[in-house]
């Protein structure tokens, strides 16, 4: 423990990003300009050509499917038959129904790619509490949700499970070999037209899922999932969360919903933080409105309100850079946290050399505009073993658990990987002014 950090300690945990972990996810190739004006499309010819196969080619083909990704799990298997049926039912004069079990999932493969996710960086954590199996009383169960870095530098979000031991230890599971990728499904119950529902039920445990761009909206990446436990008025506890989608007409703040880790929906945010990075929600009404915290000028911490969870209207600027420290930017490293004393509120800080460092914050339970207190120095800077990686000089991270007077601070280092600390509340609240 460093003596810069008096009331954190470090653990011997970290989590690397792992190019044998991979996902299959959609490939579809198309004619080049002055090519694509055939009597066919480029989709339509493959397809044609799949079918025309004799039995011994298909068999031989699904032979080196299942050689090439490792094994005919149940999720490939699926993902690849919806694959080949949508494709296939695109062709004219093709009935879907009238294919074969080998031909769909060929057809599928032909259109599908294996994607490595997390091969380049696994970091910017967050974290919520998550029953594991039989756990033993005292135990905490959660799930971490991690950005995965891939080919193309193409952010998704994966998961893992652990347990924080009621001694301070801390458990993380090993993951599972492969990612089972969503499949798009009609809405159901939530929201509106603009709702897309992720059904990943294909997954036997959370860190087989992948979340990856499904829309053109976040074709460039997910981006920084800050996941809170939430209570919506009328309904059981529920997971929310909010992202940044990234896509050709730049970035966008998003929402994410799941009661179970294995279907979720997302949803586009509209008003003043539409536009914005660095959203993170309250975790429950506060005076019957919904609250978030925001950084729209990329400069300064902001508070926001909303009726519905979509559309927010900036309140107010909540704090601006005072320390040297944070002199650049502020912003959130997380949703708030409730404890005794009010809101608890991680945040960053740019410095020089654009050194990101980490803070803490103290908001009224009942009115947080009012800041009670600050850490004048931060609570978690880059060591001289954390300096190095993708992007130098960068501790973050998008949530922490509380559970007592304790904190389980899970931290990315440098854009590249992910460690953990745990954090005194009563140490961190001591030293703020």
């Amino acid at each position: 423990m460093a003596d810069t950090e008096p009331y954190l300690r470090k653990l011997d945990i970290e989590l690397r990003p792992d190019a044998s972990r991979t996902v299959i996810r959609p490939f579809l190739p198309s004619d080049p300009a002055g090519f694509d004006h055939q009597p066919e499309d480029r989709t339509t010819r493959i397809v044609r050509r799949v079918l025309a196969f004799d039995g011994a080619a298909v068999t031989r083909q699904i032979e080196r499917l299942w050689e090439s990704i490792g094994h005919a799990d149940h999720g490939a298997k699926d993902t690849l038959r919806a694959r080949g049926g949508d494709l296939a039912g695109r062709v004219a004069g093709v009935d879907v129904a009238t294919l074969d079990e080998d031909r769909r999932l060929l057809i599928g493969a032909y259109f599908s790619a294996e994607y490595s996710f997390e091969s380049a960086a696994l970091f910017n954590p967050s974290i919520v509490a998550w029953p594991i199996g039989m756990q033993p009383a005292g135990d905490t169960g959660f799930v971490l949700s991690l950005r995965g870095i891939g080919e193309g530098h193409l952010s998704s979000v994966t998961f893992r499970t652990g347990v924080w031991r009621a001694d301070g230890d801390v458990e993380i599971a090993a993951p599972a070999a492969r990612g089972v990728p969503p499949i798009t499904t009609p809405v159901r119950g939530w929201q509106d037209a603009d709702t897309i529902q992720l059904d990943c039920s294909g997954s036997c445990e959370p860190s087989e899922t992948v979340l990856f761009p499904v829309v053109e909206s976040q074709s460039r990446g997910i981006e920084d999932l800050r996941l809170t436990p939430f209570a919506i008025p009328d309904r059981p506890l529920t997971f929310i969360g909010t992202y940044t989608a990234v896509g050709a007409a730049g970035a966008r703040q998003e929402l994410l919903q799941t009661d179970d880790f294995r279907t979720f929906k997302m949803h586009p945010v509209r008003g003043d933080l539409a536009d914005a990075k660095g959203m993170a929600l309250f975790p429950r009404q506060i005076g019957g409105r919904y609250l978030a915290l925001g950084r729209q000028d990329n400069e300064n911490l902001w508070l926001a309100s909303s009726d519905d969870l979509l559309t927010w209207r900036a309140q107010g600027k909540l704090l601006e850079p005072l320390y040297a420290w944070e002199s650049v930017q502020i912003g959130n490293c997380g949703s708030p946290i409730e404890i005794d004393e009010g809101w608890l509120v991680l945040t960053h800080g740019v410095g020089v050399v654009r050194n990101y460092c980490m803070g803490a914050v103290l908001l009224d339970r009942d009115d947080p505009a009012k800041v009670l207190g600050r850490l004048a120095e931060p609570l978690l800077e880059p060591s001289d073993h954390e300096r190095n990686g993708y992007v130098p000089n960068v501790v973050y991270s998008c949530g922490a658990l509380v559970r007592g007077r304790e904190m389980l601070l899970p931290y990315a280092v440098a854009d590249d990987f992910t460690r953990f600390a745990i954090v005194s509340i009563d140490g961190m609240l001591a030293a703020m002014r």
